[in-house]
């Protein structure tokens, strides 16, 4: 657990990072460095966007699986690395 700490705080120390979110494969969070309410919402509302793009990659071709999901909005950027278990999102600012 003391790696998934430090690998935490080194992402988090990285310029334009805003927070960071672990959370479980029923969308449920782990670890935040955000606010409650921020949590719930972005793991929320994550979780079903990373379902559909992992559906739809597997649709395309059964032999696939998404990686890594990056969104970038006027206001920041959302990076989501999906694992079996568990997936990681950063929220940072792209103009930082």
């Amino acid at each position: 657990m003391a790696e998934v700490e430090e690998t935490l705080k080194r992402i988090q120390t990285q310029k334009g990072v805003q927070g960071i979110i672990v959370v479980n494969s029923e969308g449920i969070p782990i670890k935040s460095t955000l606010d409650n309410s921020s949590t719930v919402q972005y793991a929320g509302l994550i979780h079903q966007l990373v379902m559909k793009a992992r559906s739809t990659v597997r649709d395309i071709d059964p032999q696939n699986d998404l990686t890594f999901l990056r969104i970038r909005s006027k206001k920041n950027e959302i990076m989501i690395a999906p694992d079996k278990d568990y997936f990681l999102i950063v929220i940072q600012n792209p103009s930082d």
